[in-house]
């Protein structure tokens, strides 16, 4: 399990049909990429946040990868739905702006 469902994504978005699961699972991998590479973490941090397990890992322990869980499906889900909402006309640099600003916490190692 990702750390935001196909499922999830689409009740997000307010989408009932199933004809966008393609779409929706694209722009689903690309937000959360774009997310992981503008909060500057590894692959492995970036494995333990998008996984099912709640174990501590290397990268995290218990209380900050819940926490970093948190504030990356909320980032995840923005970015999604600006990415569907806009697919003709993004401005991706106002998107990665905008991503820096909310994810500040992660970004600096704060959180």
């Amino acid at each position: 399990m990702a750390l935001v469902s196909l499922e999830e994504a689409k009740a997000y978005l307010r989408v009932d049909s199933s004809d966008e699961d393609a779409v929706v699972g694209i722009l689903l991998t690309s937000a959360g990429k774009l997310c992981a590479d503008v909060a500057r973490l590894t692959e492995e941090q970036w494995a333990a946040v998008d996984a099912d397990e709640t174990e501590n890992t290397e990268a995290y322990t218990k209380e900050e990868l819940s926490r970093t869980r948190e504030v990356m499906k909320v980032v995840v889900l923005y970015a999604l739905a600006y990415l569907y909402e806009h697919r003709e006309e993004a401005d991706h640099h106002s998107l990665v702006l905008t991503l820096r600003s909310l994810l500040f916490s992660i970004r600096e190692g704060i959180l």
